[in-house]
């Protein structure tokens, strides 16, 4: 199978045509002053025609250093670039703790501040931020600091549905243009102590890693009965709807 991606070249007003084998072996570069002739240079080249999803004309920047985000977007055909947003997340909480903020608020917060600090930088360019958090009730949780913080926060989750707020924002030019959360609802199983210690044990320190100090995509889905809520929220990055508004704003192709 060939992939043919076509990716904007703003500097050299050119477009960058790729011929990859598979999609990991180039085969092939070409740079055309007129994307129109890209049809018939794939016929020319009698190759299958299978267009790989990519942004045209607009730079993606993810606010984010998370790696799960990461392979969301690049598994989902965007081209994009990484940069962490330079923020104090904890600074932002205390800041309105006690103003009656919900954790789908606050999720939506950090994902806007995100996206903004990283826009002021790059102002042509959409910034996507993303932020999640997860509540028990009216207890806010955060990434375990040891394993001993994981072994409290599992105890109390077990055998409880907590609630995961996937928030995240696009902003281009230092303003935020859109913001969406999801919400995706767990339920533990009733989890012996001994049970979490062997469980914890075996996944290591990458619990510390999630807030609920859990990886669903591994054996942290042994620890839940119910699940109610899409795959991508549940990661932290709510793809459905970004794609759609991508769209929306032909920053991608329809």
């Amino acid at each position: 199978m060939y992939n043919f991606q076509l990716i904007h070249v703003s500097f050299q007003k050119n477009f960058e045509f790729r011929v990859i084998h598979n999609a990991q072996q180039l085969l092939k570069k070409i740079v055309v002053k007129n994307p129109l002739k890209i049809d018939s240079l794939i016929e020319s080249a009698g190759l299958e025609k299978h267009w790989v999803f990519q942004n045209m004309n607009n730079d993606i920047i993810l606010a984010s250093q998370s790696i799960h985000r990461k392979n969301l977007m690049e598994n989902a055909g965007l081209t994009f670039t990484s940069q962490p947003a330079e923020i104090d997340e904890r600074a932002i909480e205390f800041a309105i703790e006690g103003t009656g903020t919900t954790p789908k608020e606050l999720a939506l917060i950090l994902a806007s501040a995100k996206a903004l600090d990283v826009s002021q930088k790059n102002p042509d360019a959409y910034v996507i931020g993303s932020d999640q958090t997860l509540s028990l009730d009216d207890e806010l949780f955060h990434k375990p600091e040891d394993m001993e913080a994981a072994r409290r926060t599992l105890l109390k989750l077990s055998g409880k549905t907590h609630e995961l707020n996937s928030g995240i924002s696009i902003a281009k030019n230092g303003e935020s243009i859109w913001q969406h959360v999801s919400i995706a609802e767990l339920t533990m199983r009733d989890l012996s102590p001994e049970f979490i210690g062997r469980h914890l044990s075996e996944a290591g320190n990458s619990v510390l890693t999630s807030v609920g100090a859990y990886q669903l995509e591994k054996t942290g889905v042994q620890l839940f009965e119910k699940i109610e809520g899409d795959f991508f929220t549940i990661v932290g990055l709510p793809m459905l709807p970004l794609l759609a508004k991508l769209r929306e704003l032909k920053v991608i192709e329809a």
